[in-house]
C-alpha cells in the first residue's frame, strides 16, 4: 500500500470528503487528491498532523506502506 492510498482509507472509514479533510488538517482539496492518488507525498509535518487527526499511531500509519527500494548503480 502507498501512502496515498492509507489516507484513502483512513478519510473513507470516516466518511470525510477529500475537502472536509483538507479543512481539518489545513491543506487544500486538491492536496488531499493528490496524496491519495500519489502525485505527490505530504511532508512530515503533515503525516504528523494526520496521525494526531485519526488518532492512530505511526506504527499504525505505516504498518501497511512499501518500502521503496533503492537502486544501486
Amino acid at each position: 500500500m502507498k501512502i496515498g492510498e492509507k489516507i484513502k482509507e483512513l478519510r473513507t472509514e470516516k466518511a470525510l470528503s477529500q475537502a472536509e479533510l483538507g479543512k481539518a488538517i489545513g491543506v487544500s482539496q486538491k492536496a488531499i487528491d493528490y496524496w491519495e492518488r500519489s502525485v505527490n507525498e505530504p511532508k512530515i509535518g503533515y503525516v504528523m498532523t494526520l496521525v494526531e487527526f485519526f488518532q492512530i499511531s505511526y506504527d499504525e500509519f505505516f504498518a501497511d506502506i512499501e518500502k521503496p527500494i533503492i537502486e544501486k548503480n
